[in-house]
């Protein structure tokens, strides 16, 4: 059973695009015999409902959306997405993907939430399915629902805030999940930003599907907003996983890409808008 991974939106495009839009964020299209998942929507829309149809995409096709968590980068392109599939569609995240969140340096303080309310999307067709567990959303299909932090060095991005009572609080982002696919070579770990950490993601999906190992990460790390010690750290533990390939995009930032690339070889690629792949 082949499964082909499609990235429709993401920060950067190739040097020869052929007319491909570049957005700060990310959509990946997944398509299995029998299920085809959108996993995220970019920001506005726009790059996505351009990208797909030259990318061969068809988005009425979908079967199913997942939400990573509910950033703007991430959730902005849901009501196009909607739009575009016409017809009602199950919407996978966790209970919190709707909470006011911001982003803040120095005094500039920017909204960057999902920015549409539920009932909004609802009447354009979301059916929306919110868990905060593990759990198979399709054969061989998995989400992580919210991810221990356990490991300590994984302490994410300082900048990111909800507002509770009026007041500023550092975001939890208990939201944060990734997708999990079953192949034959292994899992592949599908990640939107990974704000709970590349880590304690690997520990979590380990932990809940045992004896399987992880053959392929593709998405965002949030390496490009991390602390210096926190990759360092991530370096380390991952030359003991032997993870065969490694999909870099969106908030990983170049540093960070440069730095795996130059540890891990030609297991690293730079997953721009337009990359695709297909797993057995």
């Amino acid at each position: 059973m082949t499964t082909t991974l499609t990235i429709l939106v993401e920060n950067t495009v190739p040097a020869k695009g052929d007319g491909l839009y570049a957005e700060h964020g990310f959509a990946l299209f997944l398509e299995r015999p029998e299920i085809r998942i959108l996993f995220d929507t970019g920001p506005a829309g726009v790059a996505m409902l351009h990208n797909a149809p030259r990318l061969g995409v068809n988005l009425g096709t979908a079967d199913a959306i997942v939400l990573s968590h509910g950033h703007m980068d991430h959730t902005g392109g849901l009501a196009g997405v909607l739009r575009a599939v016409g017809k009602p569609i199950p919407v996978y995240g966790h209970p919190a993907i709707f909470t006011d969140r911001y982003g803040k340096r120095g005094n500039d303080l920017r909204y960057g939430g999902l920015p549409y309310k539920r009932e909004a999307l609802e009447g354009m067709g979301a059916v929306f399915d919110l868990s905060p567990e593990f759990r198979q959303i399709a054969p061989g299909v998995h989400l992580t629902g919210e991810i221990p932090r356990r490991r300590a060095f994984e302490t994410g991005d300082a900048h990111l805030y909800v507002k509770q009572n009026g007041e500023l609080r550092k975001d939890p982002l208990q939201d944060d999940q990734s997708m999990v696919l079953e192949t034959a070579d292994g899992l592949a770990l599908i990640l939107g930003c990974c704000h709970a950490g590349l880590i304690n993601t690997i520990d979590h999906v380990r932990a809940k599907l045992p004896g399987k190992p992880i053959h392929t990460v593709i998405g965002g790390t949030h390496m490009g907003f991390a602390p210096p010690e926190q990759l360092r750290e991530t370096i380390a533990v991952l030359r003991d996983l032997s993870v065969k390939r490694l999909g870099l995009s969106h908030c990983t930032g170049l540093v960070a890409g440069a730095q795996l690339a130059r540890e891990f070889g030609d297991a690293v690629a730079f997953c721009n808008v337009g990359y695709s792949l297909a797993l057995d």
